[in-house]
């Protein structure tokens, strides 16, 4: 499946939504009983990603949705490592014998997805990396559906997803963990940090969504408050609020609003 480029107005989607994202209170006790399993092996997620300069929580994330953190298996995709993959990506690792390590396993794939290659890991980097990981067909087939590989356990995600390869499901729903929320919970509980990055506005629209004051916004929310019924803060902060006015005057949501 072709790429996607990370541009100015995928990074602020990106954190517009690790921004909002809350995580449901149904699934709480479930992500602190992985976050307990991701800490009690760190030094194993550390053994690869200090090698080929990843965040130890990055390969940790994947290795939740690609088996439940099970050593046994192939960070590819789950498949057992007695022997090579056989699921797409399949053949993998291309050298060695079986049995493998799972560190022979997850340098594999991580390399196999360029991940050594990749120099930021900022959030908006990272959830780009997870989301590749994994494929865009969520958001090149189904962008009504926000991934589950990234969101689900939080609020972003409710149901829907690939019950195998190629093959949709409206109905169904994801059970597992997804990678963002997990990081989300390592952030919260001060247990990693994150440098973000100043986000580049230079490919976005001259108003977009953001919680965050920028160029135009007041002027946005003036004009909006002309309107009958359109009562905004003129604060310069385009965001839920102000994506709805937007939304009653144009049939639209601001340009980057999480709910397009």
């Amino acid at each position: 499946m072709p790429g996607l480029n990370l541009t100015a107005a995928l990074r602020n989607e990106y954190q517009q939504l690790f921004d909002t994202c809350n995580i449901r209170p149904d699934k709480l006790s479930e992500v602190e009983k992985i976050i307990q399993k991701i800490i009690a092996n760190k030094n194993r997620y550390d053994s690869v990603g200090n090698q080929l300069n990843i965040p130890w929580y990055v390969i940790a994330s994947i290795h939740n949705m690609e088996s439940s953190l099970n050593f046994n298996c192939h960070l590819h995709n789950g498949d057992p490592l007695s022997a090579r993959t056989k699921n797409v990506p399949a053949g993998r690792p291309l050298s060695g014998n079986p049995p493998f390590t799972w560190e022979e396993s997850a340098t594999d794939s991580l390399k196999l997805q360029r991940f050594n290659m990749w120099s930021d890991w900022s959030i908006t980097g990272i959830l780009y990396k997870i989301e590749e990981y994994n494929g865009w067909g969520y958001r090149t087939k189904h962008p009504e559906v926000l991934s589950p590989y990234l969101w689900c356990g939080s609020l972003h995600y409710s149901k829907g997803k690939y019950v195998a390869d190629g093959r949709w499901s409206d109905s169904a729903v994801s059970t597992q963990i997804g990678a963002a929320v997990l990081i989300r919970r390592l952030v919260e509980k001060n247990l990693i940090s994150i440098k973000n990055i100043p986000l580049d506005t230079t490919d976005l629209p001259l108003v977009y969504y953001s919680t965050k004051k920028i160029d135009h916004g007041e002027k946005l929310q003036e004009f909006l408050n002309q309107f009958p019924g359109v009562y905004l803060l003129v604060d310069g902060k385009p965001g839920e609020k102000t994506s709805n006015a937007f939304k009653a005057v144009t049939g639209n949501y601001l340009f980057g609003d999480p709910r397009l």
